[in-house]
């Protein structure tokens, strides 16, 4: 159904379309209305369940279970009943069928742990009811339990607190986690979940009802980016895997401490372009920039891994990401995967273009990830000089002047009544003056201001706008060359690497694990404090401006809004506007 959606709003961009453009808007509005909506790259829950009155969070260790309860103040005597010990607390864990006996290790009144969930209160597209948000009272009472258990079980089943129809009685949100690795998202604790447990390999733990389980359940993911001037390709992929494939030399159950991590994604870079390669219209690509990273799950997506600490080798996500630098976008672009193990022979795919992402699956007997371009209305990115006027210059209307002087002349031919007779000549010069009144509007010719001064305001915003616009094309130039090429059109030689310098922190955004964001689109541009610059027909300004950035890495999209100042000096070289000097004076993250 999803995939459906997205070939749809794919098909509905690059199909170039005037004689049924209406046909197709209200028929693209009345698809998206049918089929559910969704964040393309990444996965929200829209269940709500990390908001319940009541959270618990479970770990399985080789031992026991950790189980740590938010429960709320209104909801305390169905966990904890009054006077009873610790031995009767109502939420129960049995292994292989056998009640545990749970352990407090701490019980203390706390505030609600804050949990990301953006979409609350709006209306879930697929349900039509509202997304819960938390309760207003934030105060709860925080509990920490240990079941511990002497053998490894094959089953856990977690009891909540039932009423008479064997239903929980109040509302849970629980996740739960096989040592470091997700089992599920937030869901819904309504009855007694089973959990099956695969203690050779947690990623293949699961609760017997599909419904609860997590978004990224294969530990082989691949996305495929063709964006202007670069294309990247990203493969996920566990240690344990990698270690299977190559001659880590790493021993199970260790930690990865930094050299360790180092050595990984040394190893695995190198195998990922060897085991994976890429052609652009049917010519081998060889990677211009690649990196590693380490990654975990989370309730939004995969995240990198930015501390720098020892990693469960069994738990342990690499994400290898490649570029390939293009001068423009190709017509056909091919990866042959050959990545999979005994328990995978199929692996979830999107590739991402500038109609948007397209979700598929790669299967060992099928392993070709490929984009096909069949884009009609895009259109490169171009990187333009800025000649626009800057305002200083006089209005002429040249059809008035003309009039007038053709008005005098008659008045003096009049004085000569050879010619033609004075009332003739009079009325023929009253006629050409009010003609000059009722075209000053019109024909009007702009003449340049011939002395120095600054350009009007709005003038001036536009500079700088055509400017702004030009370089964050530029910062699409992943090849240095060509970058300082196209930039030497909007900014002076003389200050090309200094001003280039300045202009990477607004426009190529650093984002976790190494990505860089772009800006997509700059709004409420002003000027302060407009001033004449050291060349004539130059200005110096304090502009500030909104960027909307954002940069798609590993199946997510990082969305910022940066509010940028900076002082700023313009010069008008060759009658096109360059900067001359630049700095970022301040610069604030919005969301």
């Amino acid at each position: 159904m999803e995939f459906c959606r997205l070939l749809f709003a794919h098909f509905f961009y690059s199909l170039h379309f005037e004689t049924n453009k209406r046909f197709l808007i209200v028929a693209l509005l009345i698809f998206i209305v049918i089929f559910k909506t969704s964040a393309y790259a990444d996965w929200i829950n829209l269940s709500g369940a990390e908001n319940a009155r009541n959270i618990a969070e479970i770990t399985i260790l080789d031992d026991r279970v950790e189980i740590l309860l938010e429960v709320f103040l209104e909801d305390l005597d169905q966990f904890e009943p009054i006077d009873a010990s610790i031995e009767n607390f109502t939420f129960q864990v049995l292994a292989d069928g056998v009640a545990l006996k749970p352990e407090l290790i701490s019980r203390d009144q706390r505030m609600r742990k804050d949990r990301l969930s953006p979409f609350a209160g709006m209306i879930d597209p697929s349900t039509r009811r509202q997304i819960p948000g938390p309760p207003e009272d934030k105060r709860v009472i925080y509990f920490e339990l240990h079941y511990a258990f002497s053998s490894k079980p094959n089953i856990l089943n977690f009891v909540p607190p039932l009423d008479e129809t064997g239903m929980a009685a109040v509302t849970i949100g629980f996740i739960a986690y096989h040592k470091a690795t997700p089992i599920n998202d937030f869901r819904y604790l309504s009855n007694t979940a089973k959990l099956i447990l695969d203690w050779e390999d947690p990623w293949f733990s699961k609760f017997e009802n599909p419904n609860i389980k997590r978004h990224h359940q294969s530990p082989l993911m691949s996305f495929l980016y063709v964006e202007p001037r670069v294309i990247r390709h990203e493969g996920i992929m566990r240690v344990r895997d990698l270690q299977s494939w190559t001659k880590l030399n790493l021993k199970d159950n260790e930690l990865l401490d930094i050299e360790d991590q180092k050595h990984v994604k040394e190893v695995a870079s190198t195998f990922f372009m060897q085991r994976n390669p890429l052609k652009i219209d049917g010519v081998l690509s060889n990677a211009n920039y690649y990196r590693a990273e380490f990654l975990r799950i989370t309730s939004v997506g995969l995240q990198v891994i930015d501390e720098n600490k020892p990693l469960d080798l069994s738990t342990a996500i690499i994400g290898v990401s490649e570029s390939h630098w293009i001068k423009h976008l190709p017509q056909n672009v091919i990866v042959d995967w050959n990545l999979f193990t005994e328990r995978v022979d199929k692996l979830p795919s999107t590739v991402t273009d500038p109609a948007g992402p397209l979700q598929g699956f790669v299967f060992a007997e099928d392993s070709t990830i490929e984009w096909q371009n069949f884009l009609r209305t895009y259109q490169e990115p171009q990187i333009s000089k800025v000649t626009l006027s800057d305002g200083r210059f006089f209005r002429i209307p040249i059809a008035s002047v003309l009039l007038f002087i053709l008005a005098f002349v008659l008045v003096g031919l009049g004085l000569y009544r050879k010619i033609l007779s004075t009332r003739i000549l009079v009325g023929f010069s009253i006629m050409s003056v009010v003609a000059v009144l009722l075209l000053l509007p019109i024909a009007v010719f702009p003449v340049p201001n011939p002395l120095p001064g600054l350009p009007t305001s709005s003038a001036a915003n536009n500079i700088v706008a055509g400017l702004l616009v030009n370089s964050s094309r530029a910062f699409l130039e992943k090849n240095p060359d060509t970058f300082k090429q196209v930039l030497s059109n909007i900014v002076d030689d003389d200050n090309l690497n200094e001003i280039a310098d300045e202009l990477g922190r607004a426009f190529a955004v650093q984002v976790s694990g190494g990505g860089v964001a772009s800006v997509q689109s700059f709004v409420d541009l002003e000027l302060d404090e407009i001033s004449p610059s050291d060349n004539t027909d130059g200005f110096r300004t304090l502009g500030s401006w909104t960027a909307n950035v954002n940069a798609r890495h590993w199946g997510h999209i990082d969305q910022r809004i940066i509010r940028f100042r900076a002082l700023m000096e313009v010069d008008k070289v060759n009658d096109a506007w360059k900067l001359s000097g630049l700095t970022i004076v301040d610069l604030k993250t919005l969301n």
